[in-house]
């Protein structure tokens, strides 16, 4: 049984600021937490029950197991429909970004992404299509935030993601700058021969005003229809589809 303190020490983790102080975030569901177990994240805890516990195949000795109730599950979890566990996991440590290291490959650019649900999305979707790192802009949102987690769907065991002050990572690269823009070339025309950087910007803004000036190569996805617009991680799978399609 849980005690009132460690029930409020797990939900202080639904808060980016304690989250941040503690370089503790939270995973939930036996699939996602399996994928960090399985990886170079540190799993401090684990709740859930005897039951549940079993279905982890790779448990080390260090990891914490808290038997709960289904009663107390709903306590901790951030979800409104809980899933059958919840892990505690510690946010490794950061080396800071050397630009020369992202040259000879594609790397994802994210200016100013809001939305959780985008973010872990187009995390997922850089898992599925091999690319190892994303970088975001310092407002991009959290990528401990539980909806981002809960969106990429353990990808995030796999995917490092940078925060850093994209104007200056990006003009002291020397790499080519991909900027997905409405007016560019076709993105099925583009020739992708040198590897750089792919720029998806926020939802509503698109790229940032900052960021803009530094990009090399305009890239547009042709309209076909009358839709208004296409959601970021949409563009992000097309984009780093098309990119694999030819075997880059």
């Amino acid at each position: 049984m849980l005690s009132k303190s460690q029930i409020s020490f797990v939900n202080a983790l639904h808060v980016k600021k304690n989250r941040k102080d503690l370089s503790l975030f939270l995973v939930e569901g036996v699939k996602s937490i399996s994928e960090f177990l399985n990886s170079a994240f540190i799993v401090e805890s684990i709740y859930c029950s005897s039951a549940t516990l079993i279905k982890f195949s790779k448990l080390s000795p260090t990891v914490k197991f808290y038997e709960i109730t289904d009663a107390e599950l709903k306590k901790i979890s951030t979800l409104s429909t809980p899933q059958d566990a919840v892990a505690i996991i510690r946010i490794p440590v950061k080396t800071p970004l050397r630009p020369e290291s992202f040259k000879d490959r594609f790397t994802i650019i994210l200016d100013g992404i809001q939305d959780p649900g985008n973010m872990g999305t187009i995390i997922r979707t850089a898992d599925w299509f091999g690319f190892s790192e994303i970088i975001c802009s310092e407002d991009t949102v959290e990528v401990y935030n539980p909806k981002v987690v809960q969106a990429s769907m353990g990808s995030l065991s796999r995917v490092a993601v940078h925060y850093t002050d994209l104007s200056q990572l990006v003009s002291n690269s020397g790499i080519p700058v991909y900027g997905t823009l409405l007016a560019g070339e076709s993105i099925y025309e583009t020739s992708f021969t040198d590897p750089g950087f792919i720029v998806l910007g926020n939802e509503g803004k698109g790229i940032s005003d900052v960021v803009i000036p530094l990009i090399s190569n305009r890239i547009t996805i042709p309209r076909f229809g009358n839709a208004e617009s296409l959601n970021v991680a949409i563009s992000a799978a097309i984009v780093c589809s098309e990119i694999k399609r030819r075997g880059i």
